[in-house]
């Protein structure tokens, strides 16, 4: 019997979830036509039609991997330092969920280096979330929920803040269990209620 287009939609998802799998478990470094086909329990042949070449996988990886992390449920936002809070907890991997799509994200970064295109994309991707950040920290600073500075440094110094957490929380999780994580991110916040260096005094651009 021919194949439908529920049949085709239902592969393709199929596909997709053997791809996600392939990276939660071993990573852009691991992920190749031969790793999704046993994960699939299919031939690599079959794989070629969606992916003609290895490029064609990573491009599908990387879009599979954007709208997921996308698609994740957040925290209420609320205000002020609430929702700055809000914002940086849900980067950290506290959740299996998010622990696979942060070693995911970290794995890719090798990737997007190599590739100068991509590279720019993930400035870009950054850049955006250093501005959501200082919108909300302006916003806390105009609650009066943290002291005058630069929003901009503020947000680049807790994205910076939070990244690494992640970093050493993937590489080291009896270390860094998630209720050590939000410790340590609360801790972070509260040296920025108080901190000099968020003061409007020692900001200039050098």
């Amino acid at each position: 019997m021919p194949r439908t287009k529920g049949d085709h939609e239902a592969r393709r998802r199929d596909v997709s979830e053997a791809v996600w799998r392939v990276l939660a478990a071993h990573g852009f470094g691991g992920l190749t036509l031969r790793a999704v086909a046993a994960e699939l329990d299919a031939t690599t042949g079959l794989l070629t039609h969606y992916f003609p070449a290895k490029r064609d996988l990573v491009a599908h990886a990387l879009d599979l991997l954007e709208r997921r992390t996308a698609a994740r449920p957040r925290r209420p936002a609320g205000k002020g330092m609430s929702a700055v809070r809000a914002v940086l907890l849900d980067v950290l991997p506290l959740t299996a969920e998010a622990t696979d799509s942060n070693r995911i994200w970290v794995s890719s970064w090798d990737t997007a280096l190599a590739d100068p295109a991509l590279s720019g994309e993930y400035a870009r991707k950054y850049a955006q979330s250093r501005d959501k950040l200082r919108d909300l920290v302006a916003a806390a600073q105009q609650l009066g929920e943290l002291p005058a500075g630069d929003p901009a440094r503020i947000a680049a110094g807790a994205q910076s803040f939070v990244l690494g957490l992640v970093v050493q929380a993937l590489f080291d999780p009896s270390a860094f269990p998630p209720h050590h994580q939000v410790e340590l991110l609360d801790d972070y916040l509260a040296t920025l209620t108080s901190s000099p260096s968020s003061s409007g005094d020692d900001v200039a651009p050098s």
